[in-house]
């Protein structure tokens, strides 16, 4: 399902008429030409958009067509012999200029309530940081023990069997479906892109700065992103990948990564190590 109004089910005929296709799995496929399903409130909320806009531009596309053609049939030379010669009608400049302009406003109106709507989480359930670095993601739980991890690359000659070339990496993301997410974005080195196409999600990670965005998953599974900011020699190779559970599986998760993930600079994890130093 591509969107969920009449604009979003317009442009899913559309796309199959055209024969692109819609991608039903949980990463992008070879030709693949549309949207991955979209898996959170704000992707089906951009692929309504999306659908109305492929309304929109297709009619005035048909309707500059036909004003073409009649134009080449109806001024031909053969039946104008002698040309007009009217080089201004106040009417037409009018409508020329009136009605590309409401056409933007409705194009406006829509835009701008997505892009408050995507803009800062209201009522976060919890909050995760996501620091850039060249070239691997770092994430941080500092709603759920403070523990962070690196997340890199898995490299083709330790691809298992169903895993995916250039998505694949050591440790994954973990949410909870139908939790909103607030995740905060920054950067260690250069500038570099959270993007995850199924979510909606795209934000810059920025040196010295923290932007925000959010995230909140509908249903379960493996979901795919990458970095698409073009941020050095190894640019392509600093995947995301984000698996969305279960509360319970969350939580489970969540003891298992406190004791795998536990910082070291925290006293209690030095303490039950033995601190030589005391």
């Amino acid at each position: 399902m591509i969107g969920r109004g009449r604009a979003g089910w317009i442009a899913a005929i559309a796309v199959a008429v055209l024969g692109l296709g819609v991608a039903h799995a949980e990463a992008p496929h070879p030709w693949q030409m549309y949207f991955q399903a979209p898996v959170s409130p704000v992707a089906d909320q951009f692929h309504e958009f999306h659908g109305m806009l492929l309304v929109m531009i297709t009619l005035i596309v048909l309707f500059v067509l036909a004003l073409l053609l009649y134009v080449i049939v109806r001024f031909r030379a053969s039946a104008n012999p002698v040309p007009s010669k009217t080089t201004h009608n106040t009417l037409i400049e009018v409508l020329w200029t009136v009605i590309p302009v409401l056409i933007l406003v409705v194009m406006a109106v829509p835009s701008f309530k997505l892009l408050y709507f995507v803009d800062r989480a209201q009522n976060a359930d919890m909050t995760i940081k996501v620091t850039a670095h060249q070239w691997f993601w770092s994430y941080e739980y500092p709603d759920n023990g403070n523990f962070t991890f690196d997340s890199n690359l898995v490299q083709d000659a330790d691809l298992k069997p169903g895993q995916l070339r250039l998505f694949e990496v050591d440790n994954h993301v973990v949410l909870p479906v139908g939790a909103t997410v607030r995740v905060l974005v920054t950067s260690t080195d250069v500038m570099h892109s959270w993007f995850v196409p199924p979510a909606g999600v795209q934000m810059y990670a920025v040196p010295g700065r923290l932007n925000e965005t959010w995230v909140k998953f509908e249903r379960e599974g493996t979901f795919h992103g990458q970095c698409n900011q073009i941020c050095g020699i190894n640019h392509g190779f600093m995947p995301i990948e984000i698996d969305a559970v279960s509360k319970d599986k969350f939580d489970q998760w969540v003891a298992a990564a406190q004791k795998k993930f536990a910082r070291v600079d925290d006293p209690a994890v030095r303490v039950a190590s033995g601190d030589r130093a005391q």
